[in-house]
Protein backbone atom coordinates (compact mmCIF):
# COMPACT_ATOMS: atom_id res chain seq x y z
CA UNK A 1 0.00 0.00 0.00
CA UNK A 2 0.89 3.50 -0.50
CA UNK A 3 2.26 5.20 2.17
CA UNK A 4 1.40 8.96 1.20
CA UNK A 5 -2.33 7.68 2.03
CA UNK A 6 -3.20 10.52 4.60
CA UNK A 7 -4.59 13.40 2.87
CA UNK A 8 -5.66 17.18 4.95
CA UNK A 9 -8.43 18.80 3.59
CA UNK A 10 -8.65 21.96 5.61
CA UNK A 11 -8.17 22.90 9.52
CA UNK A 12 -11.01 24.48 11.80
CA UNK A 13 -10.74 28.10 12.58
CA UNK A 14 -10.62 27.45 16.34
CA UNK A 15 -8.05 24.50 16.59
CA UNK A 16 -8.21 22.26 19.21
CA UNK A 17 -11.07 22.82 21.35
CA UNK A 18 -13.28 21.91 24.51
CA UNK A 19 -16.47 19.89 25.40
CA UNK A 20 -19.41 20.60 22.68
CA UNK A 21 -23.19 20.12 23.75
CA UNK A 22 -22.98 18.31 27.32
CA UNK A 23 -21.98 15.45 25.49
CA UNK A 24 -18.78 14.42 26.77
CA UNK A 25 -16.95 15.00 30.20
CA UNK A 26 -13.62 15.69 28.83
CA UNK A 27 -12.43 17.72 26.02
CA UNK A 28 -11.88 15.69 22.63
CA UNK A 29 -10.22 17.27 19.65
CA UNK A 30 -9.89 14.54 17.13
CA UNK A 31 -11.93 11.54 16.17
CA UNK A 32 -10.92 8.37 13.98
CA UNK A 33 -13.74 6.39 12.42
CA UNK A 34 -13.20 3.63 10.41
CA UNK A 35 -15.67 2.49 7.88
CA UNK A 36 -16.80 6.11 7.55
CA UNK A 37 -17.94 6.73 4.01
CA UNK A 38 -21.39 5.08 4.59
CA UNK A 39 -23.93 4.23 6.94
CA UNK A 40 -23.03 4.07 10.80
CA UNK A 41 -19.94 5.55 10.19
CA UNK A 42 -21.10 8.37 8.06
CA UNK A 43 -23.40 8.97 10.91
CA UNK A 44 -20.89 9.22 13.32
CA UNK A 45 -18.78 11.71 11.10
CA UNK A 46 -21.52 13.88 10.74
CA UNK A 47 -22.22 14.36 14.22
CA UNK A 48 -19.17 14.59 15.67
CA UNK A 49 -17.83 17.13 12.74
CA UNK A 50 -21.32 18.89 13.57
CA UNK A 51 -20.13 19.29 17.07
CA UNK A 52 -16.72 20.87 16.16
CA UNK A 53 -14.48 18.18 16.00
CA UNK A 54 -11.48 17.33 13.93
CA UNK A 55 -11.84 13.72 12.42
CA UNK A 56 -9.41 10.90 10.47
CA UNK A 57 -11.61 9.16 7.92
CA UNK A 58 -10.56 5.57 7.28
CA UNK A 59 -12.20 3.36 4.57
CA UNK A 60 -11.05 1.56 1.48
CA UNK A 61 -12.27 4.12 -1.48
CA UNK A 62 -10.14 7.34 -1.54
CA UNK A 63 -12.57 9.04 -3.86
CA UNK A 64 -15.60 8.33 -1.80
CA UNK A 65 -13.49 9.35 1.34
CA UNK A 66 -12.11 12.82 -0.25
CA UNK A 67 -15.34 13.79 -1.47
CA UNK A 68 -16.84 13.63 2.47
CA UNK A 69 -13.74 14.78 4.20
CA UNK A 70 -14.36 17.91 1.89
CA UNK A 71 -18.14 18.21 2.49
CA UNK A 72 -17.54 17.77 6.32
CA UNK A 73 -14.97 20.54 6.16
CA UNK A 74 -17.13 22.93 3.99
CA UNK A 75 -20.07 22.28 6.42
CA UNK A 76 -18.19 22.50 9.70
CA UNK A 77 -14.62 24.22 9.27
CA UNK A 78 -13.05 21.36 11.23
CA UNK A 79 -9.94 19.86 10.08
CA UNK A 80 -10.51 16.30 7.97
CA UNK A 81 -7.86 13.79 7.50
CA UNK A 82 -8.74 10.64 4.93
CA UNK A 83 -6.07 7.35 5.33
CA UNK A 84 -7.26 4.85 2.83
CA UNK A 85 -7.00 1.26 4.24
CA UNK A 86 -8.41 -2.24 3.30
CA UNK A 87 -8.69 -3.77 7.40
CA UNK A 88 -8.71 -7.35 6.17
CA UNK A 89 -5.25 -7.17 5.45
CA UNK A 90 -2.13 -6.44 7.58
CA UNK A 91 -1.06 -3.33 6.12
CA UNK A 92 -4.28 -1.73 6.19
CA UNK A 93 -4.49 -2.44 9.41
CA UNK A 94 -1.43 -0.98 10.65
CA UNK A 95 -1.21 1.91 8.68
CA UNK A 96 -4.52 2.86 10.86
CA UNK A 97 -2.35 1.86 14.06
CA UNK A 98 0.09 3.94 13.23
CA UNK A 99 -1.96 7.02 12.56
CA UNK A 100 -3.35 6.23 16.38
CA UNK A 101 -0.06 5.63 18.26
CA UNK A 102 1.04 8.89 16.82
CA UNK A 103 1.80 11.85 18.90
CA UNK A 104 1.34 14.49 17.13
CA UNK A 105 -2.23 15.67 16.84
CA UNK A 106 -3.48 12.46 18.91
CA UNK A 107 -6.95 10.86 18.58
CA UNK A 108 -8.72 11.21 21.27
CA UNK A 109 -12.02 9.39 20.16
CA UNK A 110 -11.62 5.99 18.26
CA UNK A 111 -14.73 4.44 16.87
CA UNK A 112 -13.94 0.88 15.23
CA UNK A 113 -17.12 0.70 12.70
CA UNK A 114 -15.62 -0.56 9.59
CA UNK A 115 -17.70 -4.11 9.11
CA UNK A 116 -19.46 -6.07 6.25
CA UNK A 117 -21.88 -9.38 6.18
CA UNK A 118 -21.45 -12.65 3.80
CA UNK A 119 -24.59 -14.18 1.84
CA UNK A 120 -25.26 -17.82 2.67
CA UNK A 121 -25.70 -20.01 5.48
CA UNK A 122 -22.29 -21.75 7.23
CA UNK A 123 -20.65 -24.12 4.23
CA UNK A 124 -22.25 -21.98 1.85
CA UNK A 125 -19.76 -18.82 2.24
CA UNK A 126 -16.47 -19.52 0.84
CA UNK A 127 -13.53 -20.10 3.58
CA UNK A 128 -11.55 -16.93 2.50
CA UNK A 129 -14.57 -14.99 3.00
CA UNK A 130 -15.39 -16.09 6.61
CA UNK A 131 -11.69 -15.57 7.58
CA UNK A 132 -11.87 -11.71 5.86
CA UNK A 133 -14.75 -11.39 8.52
CA UNK A 134 -12.63 -12.31 11.72
CA UNK A 135 -9.88 -10.17 9.93
CA UNK A 136 -12.15 -6.87 10.05
CA UNK A 137 -14.31 -7.94 12.75
CA UNK A 138 -12.10 -9.14 15.22
CA UNK A 139 -8.56 -8.82 14.48
CA UNK A 140 -8.79 -4.90 13.16
CA UNK A 141 -10.87 -4.03 16.49
CA UNK A 142 -8.33 -5.77 18.69
CA UNK A 143 -5.07 -4.60 17.13
CA UNK A 144 -6.68 -0.82 16.64
CA UNK A 145 -8.18 -0.69 20.32
CA UNK A 146 -4.53 -1.44 21.66
CA UNK A 147 -2.71 1.06 19.66
CA UNK A 148 -5.67 3.97 20.03
CA UNK A 149 -5.65 2.77 23.76
CA UNK A 150 -2.00 2.60 24.83
CA UNK A 151 -2.02 6.61 23.85
CA UNK A 152 -4.65 7.34 25.41
CA UNK A 153 -3.81 5.58 29.37
CA UNK A 154 -0.70 7.95 28.92
CA UNK A 155 -2.47 11.29 28.49
CA UNK A 156 -5.29 9.81 31.12
CA UNK A 157 -8.27 10.71 29.15
CA UNK A 158 -9.70 8.57 25.51
CA UNK A 159 -12.45 6.93 24.20
CA UNK A 160 -12.83 3.76 22.05
CA UNK A 161 -16.76 2.52 20.46
CA UNK A 162 -16.68 -0.37 18.80
CA UNK A 163 -19.75 -1.39 16.42
CA UNK A 164 -20.73 -4.72 17.70
CA UNK A 165 -24.76 -5.94 16.45
CA UNK A 166 -27.59 -7.32 18.53
CA UNK A 167 -26.67 -10.28 16.73
CA UNK A 168 -24.05 -10.80 18.90
CA UNK A 169 -27.32 -12.22 21.59
CA UNK A 170 -28.11 -14.63 19.17
CA UNK A 171 -26.67 -17.76 17.59
CA UNK A 172 -26.37 -16.65 14.23
CA UNK A 173 -23.32 -18.19 12.37
CA UNK A 174 -19.70 -16.18 11.97
CA UNK A 175 -20.88 -12.62 11.97
CA UNK A 176 -23.16 -13.01 15.02
CA UNK A 177 -20.25 -14.55 17.12
CA UNK A 178 -17.57 -12.42 15.58
CA UNK A 179 -19.76 -9.55 16.94
CA UNK A 180 -20.47 -11.19 20.15
CA UNK A 181 -16.30 -11.25 20.36
CA UNK A 182 -16.36 -7.95 19.89
CA UNK A 183 -18.79 -7.07 22.88
CA UNK A 184 -17.15 -9.30 25.00
CA UNK A 185 -13.74 -8.13 24.48
CA UNK A 186 -14.65 -4.14 24.86
CA UNK A 187 -16.56 -4.74 28.12
CA UNK A 188 -13.48 -7.24 29.38
CA UNK A 189 -11.38 -4.42 28.02
CA UNK A 190 -13.37 -1.43 30.01
CA UNK A 191 -12.98 -3.30 33.14
CA UNK A 192 -9.48 -3.18 33.34
CA UNK A 193 -8.97 -0.32 32.18
CA UNK A 194 -11.60 1.57 35.11
CA UNK A 195 -9.88 4.46 36.96
CA UNK A 196 -7.82 4.80 34.09
CA UNK A 197 -9.69 7.93 32.08
CA UNK A 198 -10.27 5.87 28.90
CA UNK A 199 -14.08 4.66 28.16
CA UNK A 200 -15.01 1.61 26.11
CA UNK A 201 -18.37 0.35 24.65
CA UNK A 202 -19.91 -1.22 22.72
CA UNK A 203 -22.35 -0.13 20.66
CA UNK A 204 -25.51 -2.72 19.20
CA UNK A 205 -28.04 -1.74 16.65
CA UNK A 206 -30.18 -3.87 15.04
CA UNK A 207 -31.06 -3.09 11.30
CA UNK A 208 -29.98 -0.17 10.08
CA UNK A 209 -30.78 1.69 6.44
CA UNK A 210 -27.29 1.68 5.71
CA UNK A 211 -25.82 -0.26 2.51
CA UNK A 212 -24.85 -2.98 4.52
CA UNK A 213 -27.20 -5.08 3.13
CA UNK A 214 -27.08 -3.97 -0.64
CA UNK A 215 -22.88 -4.99 -0.14
CA UNK A 216 -23.90 -8.19 0.47
CA UNK A 217 -26.66 -9.20 -1.58
CA UNK A 218 -29.00 -9.55 0.87
CA UNK A 219 -32.93 -8.26 -0.08
CA UNK A 220 -34.32 -5.78 2.77
CA UNK A 221 -37.73 -5.52 1.07
CA UNK A 222 -38.72 -7.78 3.87
CA UNK A 223 -38.16 -6.46 6.86
CA UNK A 224 -40.89 -4.97 8.83
CA UNK A 225 -40.53 -1.00 8.97
CA UNK A 226 -40.55 -1.23 12.56
CA UNK A 227 -37.22 -2.98 12.77
CA UNK A 228 -35.75 -0.03 10.83
CA UNK A 229 -33.44 2.40 12.76
CA UNK A 230 -31.98 6.13 11.61
CA UNK A 231 -28.34 6.20 11.45
CA UNK A 232 -28.31 9.40 12.67
CA UNK A 233 -30.83 9.14 15.88
CA UNK A 234 -28.82 5.59 16.64
CA UNK A 235 -25.97 7.71 16.96
CA UNK A 236 -27.24 10.34 19.00
CA UNK A 237 -28.41 7.77 21.55
CA UNK A 238 -25.07 6.22 21.54
CA UNK A 239 -22.88 8.98 22.13
CA UNK A 240 -25.63 9.80 24.93
CA UNK A 241 -24.50 6.55 26.64
CA UNK A 242 -21.59 6.78 25.85
CA UNK A 243 -21.45 9.87 28.17
CA UNK A 244 -23.26 8.25 30.76
CA UNK A 245 -20.31 5.46 31.04
CA UNK A 246 -21.89 2.62 29.65
CA UNK A 247 -19.52 -0.01 28.16
CA UNK A 248 -22.93 -1.45 26.28
CA UNK A 249 -25.29 -0.13 24.33
CA UNK A 250 -28.63 -1.28 22.49
CA UNK A 251 -29.82 2.44 21.52
CA UNK A 252 -33.73 1.52 20.81
CA UNK A 253 -36.27 0.64 23.21
CA UNK A 254 -37.68 -2.32 20.19
CA UNK A 255 -34.45 -3.61 20.23
CA UNK A 256 -33.79 -3.39 24.26
CA UNK A 257 -36.99 -5.13 24.37
CA UNK A 258 -35.94 -8.14 21.87
CA UNK A 259 -32.75 -8.51 23.96
CA UNK A 260 -34.53 -8.67 27.12
CA UNK A 261 -36.26 -11.27 25.57
CA UNK A 262 -33.64 -13.36 24.15
CA UNK A 263 -31.94 -13.29 28.05
CA UNK A 264 -35.04 -15.65 29.05
CA UNK A 265 -35.59 -17.73 26.26
CA UNK A 266 -34.15 -21.50 26.53
CA UNK A 267 -31.46 -21.25 24.12
CA UNK A 268 -32.55 -23.93 21.83
CA UNK A 269 -36.08 -22.85 21.23
CA UNK A 270 -33.76 -19.27 20.20
CA UNK A 271 -31.63 -21.15 18.23
CA UNK A 272 -34.53 -22.49 16.11
CA UNK A 273 -36.29 -18.94 16.32
CA UNK A 274 -33.25 -17.00 15.23
CA UNK A 275 -32.79 -19.87 11.94
CA UNK A 276 -36.09 -19.25 10.66
CA UNK A 277 -35.75 -15.61 11.32
CA UNK A 278 -32.70 -14.89 9.76
CA UNK A 279 -33.60 -17.40 6.33
CA UNK A 280 -36.73 -14.43 6.41
CA UNK A 281 -35.26 -11.36 6.86
CA UNK A 282 -31.38 -12.26 6.38
CA UNK A 283 -29.49 -13.05 3.37
CA UNK A 284 -31.26 -14.85 0.42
Amino acid sequence: MERDRTVRVGRGPNGAWGVSAGIYSWAMTTALITGSTAGIGAAFARRLAADGHDLVLVARDTKRLREQATDLHDRHGVEVEVLTADLAADDGIEAVADRLRARKKPVDLLVNNAGFGNKGRFLEVPMADELRMLKVHCEAVLRLTAAAVEQMRERGRGGVVNVASVAAFVPRGTYGASKAWVVQFTQGAARDLAGSGVRLMALCPGFVRTEFHQRAGMRTDNIPNWMWLDADKLVAAALADFARGRTLSIPDPRYKALMGLVKVAPRGLLGGITSRTGRKYGPQ
